[in-house]
């Protein structure tokens, strides 16, 4: 087949995609349009300099050429990125309060369909909350619970730049020694550390909201550790869990000293590289670092 057909099916590809994620918002398509991207971008690149006589090399050096080129292109933006937002008044570790606008659950079937499921399954809703992220954009956050009070789901719906919704979960569970596990799937890039007696599982690609809290309760039965029913509101922990997140990533160098963060930012050197690593490894590999 003629290599401009197959880039004129690949380029189509690619704008179906993205048209097929406006409405799913989904990090899976996003990361096969990543990937179709930068195999699109070096060989359009080399087959426009053959064909101009541009340069006078093999094509698939130039296609290699390119692919690096996009791939620095692309590090200089993430990076770039990086340090704004640490130099934004935008916090990385945002406060929740109650939400009393009614309007924790998109109307839209497939969010509905979430709502039905969690009811059936004998969770309730004991919570709606939100957290500013910067610029008016909310993050809506509504807590369910089993009847025990033993495992808590977070429900987030996460605005995305074209106007779509997409949610991710993190189940959370506390043992008698003080552990706390949690499993979620949110593909935000964290970079930092958790606190020792965290056990944290990231599943960025598992959407299943059934397939997570199988995960979730095989992770809990493997460890064989007696859990405890939470004790304080949803707000109020989470919030405890963002103050100690805050100062654990302090100590360990994620994050530069409350006193230094005017001048330098709130990352570190050390920092920004963790979160420009995870940033590559969620984009194109929809897996985060591993905390247990």
């Amino acid at each position: 087949m003629d290599i401009q057909y197959v880039i004129f099916f690949a380029i189509l590809l690619s704008f179906i995609l993205v048209h097929v994620n406006q409405r799913l918002a989904s990090p899976v398509i996003a990361i096969a349009d990543r990937w179709l991207r930068w195999i699109i971008f070096p060989i359009v690149g080399a087959w426009l300099c053959r064909h101009f006589e541009v340069i006078d090399r093999p094509m698939w050096a130039i296609a290699v050429a390119g692919f690096l080129v996009w791939f620095l292109v692309e590090t200089l933006y993430n990076w770039l990125a990086i340090a704004a937002l640490s130099v934004s008044p935008f916090p990385l570790f945002p406060r929740y309060a109650i939400n009393s606008s009614g309007e924790e659950w998109p109307v839209q079937p497939r969010f509905l369909k979430i709502r039905e499921w969690l009811r059936a399954q004998g969770f309730r809703q004991i919570q709606a909350l939100k957290a500013e992220v910067g610029g008016d954009i909310f993050l809506r956050v509504s807590v369910y619970q089993d009847e025990a009070a033993l495992l808590r789901i977070q429900v987030t719906f996460l605005p995305q730049n074209n106007g779509a919704i997409d949610v991710c979960y993190s189940l959370t569970s506390a043992a008698l020694d003080g552990s706390r596990y949690v499993t979620d799937n949110l593909y935000i890039p964290f970079g930092g550390f958790y606190p020792e007696s965290w056990f944290v599982d990231r599943r960025p690609c598992c959407r299943s909201l059934p397939r997570l809290l199988a995960l979730h309760r095989a992770r809990i039965s493997s460890m064989g550790r007696a859990l405890v029913p939470f004790q304080v509101e949803p707000m109020v922990d989470l919030n405890d869990t963002q103050r100690e997140l805050d100062r654990v990533n302090t100590e360990l160098g994620f994050l530069n000293p409350q006193g230094a963060r005017e001048d330098h930012g709130k990352i570190s050197n050390e920092g920004r590289y963790r979160v420009w690593k995870e940033i590559w490894m969620l984009n194109y590999l929809g897996r985060a670092a591993r905390y247990d």
